[in-house]
């Protein structure tokens, strides 16, 4: 078999991983198998992660408005709900946000929920 001589390739290689970790303690960032390893789950962690942010900011806005909401005597479902019978189409984030930064107009939309939850529904009609 042929001797194989792979020098700029290797070189390259391992370059591209220590520059990925660098910055990692001890071994992580100074031995080449230690490297491969801690790049490896590094990647596997900002993959599962990317994902998860999504779930967690969700979490977050979803928390955010169910406390202003309780500022106004209404809760999260409540209040979610109201927002569909008055057919006003926000998301999470703009809510969260506006419970966060324009405390009036939240409370103008908790104000006009609060109404439309209270009003009773339309009774089935009989045949």
């Amino acid at each position: 078999m042929p001797r194989v001589k792979r020098g700029t390739v290797r070189r390259a290689n391992r370059k591209k991983l220590a520059k990925l970790t660098k910055g990692y303690f001890l071994t992580k960032s100074k031995l080449y198998r230690s490297m491969k390893e801690a790049a490896d789950k590094a990647g596997r962690y900002a993959y599962r992660d990317r994902r998860r942010r999504k779930r967690d900011f969700r979490r977050l806005w979803i928390i955010r408005i169910s406390a202003a909401a309780r500022l106004h005597e209404l809760t999260y479902s409540q209040f979610i709900f109201g927002l569909k019978k008055l057919g006003i189409a926000l998301d999470r984030k703009m809510l969260s946000e506006m419970a966060v930064s324009d405390a009036a107009g939240f409370a103008d939309l908790a104000g006009r929920v609060k109404q439309a939850v209270a009003e009773p529904a339309p009774a089935p009609a009989q045949s």
